[in-house]
């Protein structure tokens, strides 16, 4: 659940939008969600991956924590980390009407740059 307690804006948008996009535009962040693709790992083998010491790795995987895109899993001494799906579905489901709006505009041009051509070479 995000940090405002909210599931949606007034206008119906997720508010886990709101974290999980901020916890994106960073590139380490986004590489540590690579990683995290091949499956669970921990602080010393995601910070293996950074030429940073593993407190700011730490700090990178704190707020993706808190966005809700990973979870942590304290394993003996060491904390592992795994993706969270929910919020990369929320993603996928709000950005799904803009693909769907842009490839129909695309879809469009090419049908029109297709019938101009036709007519060009029948005129």
């Amino acid at each position: 659940m995000p940090r405002s307690g909210k599931t949606t804006t007034p206008d119906g948008v997720p508010t886990l939008l709101d974290d999980v996009f901020p916890a994106l535009a960073n590139p380490v962040r986004r590489r540590i969600l690579q990683l995290l693709l091949q499956g669970p790992r921990s602080v010393n083998s995601l910070a293996a991956h950074f030429d940073m010491a593993r407190p700011s790795v730490s700090e990178h995987l704190k707020v993706l924590r808190d966005s809700g895109l990973v979870t942590e899993q304290k394993i003996g001494r060491e904390r592992h980390y795994s993706l969270c799906q929910a919020p990369m579905l929320e993603i996928s489901n709000w950005l799904h009407p803009y693909e769907v709006y842009w490839r129909d505009r695309l879809r469009l041009l090419r049908d029109t740059v297709m019938e101009e051509e036709s007519g060009s070479q029948d005129g």
